[in-house]
């Protein structure tokens, strides 16, 4: 009698080399898209975006025509987006903790084991939607707003000093503030507390630190994420005070890469 050759035991094949991040980005794209809150938050950037642009440009057209406005008229072209950021940020939160909420990280996590992988597709996938989306928005509110300026002979073309780059900004603006919502998303797992957590870093204390005494103040009001970062999308800006645009917004890229850096420590340290 012989004995049973003995066999190795069966192990599932690895994932070939390089083929993982295409896999992932086809799936966050799905998963993105399949839900209805994509498609209402990306409508209601546009909506709020272009259609407050438009309205306040003909508010004020007449004033800033007859010289009764002081305020820099590049300033309202994009005004929009000062509301139309609110929906960047839920986006951005919604696309990791919806995940939580339901449990289908689990499943996202067993489909593809590397955690790396699934960020950076989150990351990708959730920074084109919201750049193309930013740019179409301040595009369509610089058609709309531009109408009423025109008619009142003050219009701004694209080829005026800083048009274009505050186009193709609020792209890479509304991007950056989806991947710091994403970020803290990741770290507070809750969407409530995520967009609270980022919309009053945004709104609330980026104006409170202005109170602050001396150049300390100065340079908190500088340095607060939407403040640095919210000036690339701006012809022309209502605070003097702020940073130039593309110094300011590699002050706020270097801020949410330091969140998303330690968020993704944080995500591949812990349980799902």
């Amino acid at each position: 009698m012989t004995a049973p050759a003995l066999t190795s035991p069966r192990t599932a094949p690895a994932p070939a080399r390089g083929a993982g991040l295409p896999r992932a980005l086809h799936a966050e794209w799905i998963k993105l898209w399949t839900v209805r809150s994509t498609g209402w938050s990306v409508a209601a950037m546009v909506a709020l975006g272009a259609g407050l642009t438009t309205l306040v440009c003909a508010l004020v057209a007449p004033e800033l025509a007859g010289g009764q406005e002081s305020e820099p008229i590049g300033a309202f072209i994009t005004w929009g987006l000062l509301f139309a950021q609110v929906t960047a940020v839920v986006l951005g939160a919604l696309t990791v903790t919806a995940e939580y909420g339901t449990g289908m990280i689990r499943a996202t996590l067993a489909a593809t084991p590397r955690r790396g992988t699934v960020l950076a597709a989150k990351a990708l996938v959730l920074s084109g939607t919201l750049f193309v989306a930013g740019v179409v928005t301040a595009f369509l509110g610089w058609l709309g707003g531009n109408a009423f300026l025109s008619a009142e002979g003050i219009g701004i073309s694209l080829g005026d000093d800083g048009m274009l780059r505050s186009l193709l900004g609020s792209g890479l603006y509304m991007a950056g503030l989806g991947l710091l919502a994403m970020a803290v998303g990741l770290l507070l797992r809750s969407t409530a507390a995520a967009v609270s957590v980022v919309l009053a870093l945004v709104f609330l204390v980026g104006n409170l630190v202005m109170l602050l005494p001396g150049s300390l103040g100065e340079w908190l009001t500088k340095l607060m994420p939407g403040n640095a970062g919210s000036r690339i999308a701006m012809p022309e800006s209502f605070n003097p005070l702020l940073l130039d645009p593309w110094p300011g917004f590699a002050v706020f890229a270097a801020e949410v890469a330091v969140v998303l850096a330690v968020a993704a420590v944080t995500f591949s340290r812990r349980d799902a």
